[in-house]
């Protein structure tokens, strides 16, 4: 019996029989495994990081890019021995990492799969954000690096647009864990990150006082030189057709308020991306490529 109570909607559901919140079952589901250049730069580096995407979700973020794999679930069922395959193959073509995108559904089972294998490159987990911290004390020792995102502070945005109207309580306090396990940022002589946490914000048009908050709490509650990355390739995807606010890119002057807000606030490492990220070219095809 597999009753999940991993993520934060604790739904207690038995995915050996039916599907939890997530929309996944007890098995890995994947959409795609491949070379990715598209992270921040010390992730993909030149050779590209090694990213495994994870079908479902347990966040309904009505515009997330990967909809066709959080939302509908996309992917093929395979073993945990494929699954390890598969990061070894990754490492062979040169990855610089094992990128674990969307891994939330699978957290615990990712724990006991690297526990009895390990790849020979650093293992990233990469996330919405909306985690459970006692599931994340499990990966202590088990992950090299946290890759995440912190999308909201207000609980009626994340309620709206993610369906968790707790995101906030929940992703800080996860991300405050994430600090303890990961608080110092290691990297090779490329500049490659080996250890550490990266703390990732969309930017949504329309909503740049989420992202003013959710900088002011992390200045408040993490070190001066966690990786802050104010992103603002935000394209409309899935459901963002319904909510007007959302429903356009971002504006430059949206994104340079955010960023100037960044800047002030005392940050020493802070990525940002140029106007031209916001495109649909730089979402991978999801076709089982890898799997």
């Amino acid at each position: 019996m597999f009753q999940c109570n991993m993520c934060p909607r604790k739904c207690g559901v038995d995915r050996d029989v039916s599907r939890g919140v997530c929309g996944v079952g007890a098995r890995y589901r994947i959409a795609r495994a491949a070379l990715h250049y598209w992270e921040e730069p010390c992730i993909s580096g030149t050779k590209g990081s090694g990213t495994v995407f994870f079908s479902g979700c347990p966040l309904k973020c009505v515009y997330c890019q990967n909809y066709e794999v959080s939302r509908n679930c996309f992917g093929k069922e395979i073993s945990e021995d494929r699954l390890t395959e598969i990061f070894d193959e990754l490492a062979a073509e040169g990855a610089h990492n094992i990128n674990l995108v969307s891994p939330t559904q699978y957290a615990l089972m990712l724990a006991s799969t690297l526990e009895k294998h390990r790849p020979n490159v650093p293992v990233v987990y990469n996330t919405g954000g909306y985690e459970d911290v006692g599931t994340l004390k499990r990966l202590d020792g088990i992950v090299d690096i946290y890759l995440t995102d912190l999308k909201y502070y207000d609980s009626a945005v994340s309620e709206k647009y993610s369906r968790a109207a707790d995101y906030f309580d929940k992703a800080s306090a996860a991300v405050a864990e994430m600090s303890r396990q990961a608080p110092v940022c290691e990297f090779d002589e490329n500049g490659i990150m080996q250890k550490g946490l990266i703390v990732r914000h969309l930017v949504l048009p329309g909503n740049v006082s989420q992202c003013v908050k959710v900088l002011d709490w992390a200045a408040e509650n993490l070190p001066s030189d966690t990786i802050i990355s104010v992103m603002s390739q935000y394209t409309p995807c899935g459901e963002a057709k319904a909510y007007p606010t959302i429903n356009r890119r971002l504006s430059r002057k949206e994104y340079d308020i955010a960023v100037r807000h960044a800047r002030s606030l005392g940050f020493t490492n802070v990525y940002i991306q140029q106007p031209d990220s916001s495109k649909e070219e730089y979402i991978p095809p999801f076709d089982l490529s890898g799997v």
